[in-house]
């Protein structure tokens, strides 16, 4: 067998690549601080080689935990954590704006051969715990490749809405501030990806915040070690939402300085609104590779896995 897991019951669960022992990720579903907004995430995640690729509680953004699914604007409340953007008066410390995302089950927990499951079931709430949905998540790890250092990690997310209500969801950019789009699937890297390379599938260079793009690749350099990582992250073209203003793509919110973080927003520019019952399917696929690669590696290694 090439992955394992290990579940701490109530806490983690963990997959280990055994011929290498190294652990690529811990899935922590444990509660943590109400202020943060409490939501599973994945951290450390780590490359075949054991090198580190995420941060957690950075002392910027205590609420930044590796690899999660926020709601930074969701009809008034946040569920990303820490302050939360008011037009015109900034971030505002709003503890009864905080919401959280809840764990209650699991479908399959399961490693064979080179891929790995995780299928979880989930609610979502706003801060006087009312029930505003249910989500069915699903972790896959897959397309190991010991010879070119990499793994990919699919992560798909069917959220409903049981309010009688629409629900809105949005970021600090619909509610007023530019470039400021992050919510969804969002990446917090270690603090030494700061001032990483950047590109995407459409171009190499410039600046990708909010833009689209198939992929986009953060490449950082570690401390402590020697070398470098390339994380790729990728939306399904499913993820384009028809909504009541039409279609929603996906965004790339991206920064590398002053921290490395990356977020296929899925309401960058505008709101995103979800009638009662119905259901909002996202699914993101991020490979993590060790060294340095460049956008020709990506696209063969991105054109070479089918979903």
């Amino acid at each position: 067998m090439t992955l394992a897991l290990t579940h701490a019951h109530g806490d983690r669960i963990t997959v280990v690549h055994e011929p290498t022992g190294t652990e690529l990720f811990a899935y922590v579903y444990r509660p943590e601080a109400a202020w943060e907004a409490p939501k599973p995430y994945l951290h450390p995640i780590r490359t075949l080689s054991g090198a580190l690729v995420t941060d957690y509680r950075p002392n910027d953004h205590r609420w930044h935990k590796g690899l999660q699914l926020t709601a930074s604007h969701l009809s008034g409340q946040n569920l990303w954590g820490g302050n939360t953007y008011v037009h015109g008066e900034g971030y505002l410390p709003l503890h009864e704006k905080i919401g959280s995302m809840a764990h209650t089950g699991f479908d399959e927990v399961s490693a064979d051969g080179d891929r790995a499951v995780i299928a979880e079931r989930l609610t979502w709430h706003p801060y006087d715990g009312e029930l505003w949905a249910d989500e069915e998540r699903r972790l896959e790890v897959s397309h190991l490749d010991a010879d070119t250092g990499c793994w990919s990690l699919t992560w798909t997310s069917a959220v409903t809405n049981r309010r009688t209500e629409p629900l809105r969801f949005g970021s600090p950019t619909t509610h007023g501030r530019p470039a400021a789009g992050y919510t969804g699937l969002f990446w917090r890297g270690p603090r030494a990806f700061r001032d990483g390379r950047v590109f995407t599938a459409e171009a190499d260079g410039g600046d990708p915040m909010g833009t689209q793009a198939p992929w986009l690749a953060y490449v950082g350099e570690h401390d402590g070690r020697d070398g470098h990582a390339t994380l790729v992250f990728e939306h399904a073209a499913a993820n384009d939402h028809a909504g009541e203003k039409g279609t929603h793509p996906a965004h790339w919110f991206v920064r590398s300085d002053p921290f490395a973080a990356v977020a296929p927003s899925w309401a960058f520019h505008d709101e995103l609104v979800l009638a009662p019952g119905d259901t909002l399917t996202r699914s993101y696929r991020v490979t993590v590779a060790d060294g340095a690669w460049d956008r020709e590696r990506v696209a063969a290694q991105v054109e070479g896995t089918a979903w």
